[in-house]
């Protein structure tokens, strides 16, 4: 009875570690893209800044090119600049709940297997076979 018990807790704790690990590595890919995005920005906001009030600039707009002033171009990178590193902060921030969290659960799981060494040995037998 304890056994069944110990083993669907088992396979409950597994559950949510794949799932948080899943939701950690999808986190972690935001990141690096909002990363990505922000590098953009500041290397086109660098550029503009280069470039004279008087230089014709266009907007990219699908396979179209359109004029716009060089003002809200830079206004829009540095938008962008600023929504990217709100963004990353947020996602830091949930980050670190999922990595506060996927300690939690190996530590549950740690405890169970400690709890009842007999399960930890099937567990090793089923991954063996």
């Amino acid at each position: 009875m304890a056994d069944e018990a110990n083993r669907t807790a088992f396979i409950e704790i597994q559950g949510r570690m794949i799932e948080t690990s899943g939701k950690l590595k999808q986190v972690q890919t935001q990141i690096r893209n909002k990363e990505t995005e922000k590098k953009r920005a500041y290397l086109t906001l660098e550029e503009l800044k280069q470039l004279s009030d008087d230089t014709n600039t266009y907007k990219a707009i699908g396979r179209t090119f359109v004029l716009e002033p060089k003002a809200v171009l830079m206004n829009e990178q540095e938008q962008k600049l600023k929504d990217g590193e709100t963004a990353i902060a947020s996602l830091q921030t949930s980050k670190e709940y999922l990595e506060k969290h996927m300690a939690e659960v190996e530590n549950n799981l740690r405890e169970l297997l400690q709890q009842d060494p007999g399960l930890a040995r099937q567990i090793m037998t089923m991954s063996v076979a």
